[in-house]
């Protein structure tokens, strides 16, 4: 896989953290902060090993810090899986 998409980074946060009540991670939430989502630093932490166990890719730190939608996410998952191919 060299891409992933919003729907199957959505399943990973609801595998990886749950979801929290009251939220609904199937509307249009590309661009919702996750602290709004319910996903503090941990739960992300909790996925960021998932994707990285699974693709066999590294996540930038700093750059996992910035991200604080789902859209920097996805960014900065899919920019490490291309660069991944890529060698």
């Amino acid at each position: 896989m060299d891409h992933l998409e919003l729907e199957h980074l959505k399943t990973l946060l609801r595998e990886c953290a749950g979801v929290e009540e009251g939220v609904d991670l199937d509307g249009d939430v590309l661009d919702v902060p996750f602290l709004a989502l319910g996903y503090d630093s941990l739960a992300l932490l909790q996925t960021t090993g998932r994707i990285e166990r699974d693709y066999d890719v590294t996540l930038d730190e700093e750059g996992l810090d910035e991200a604080e939608t789902p859209r920097d996410y996805l960014a900065l998952i899919n920019r490490a899986l291309s660069a991944r191919t890529a060698v």
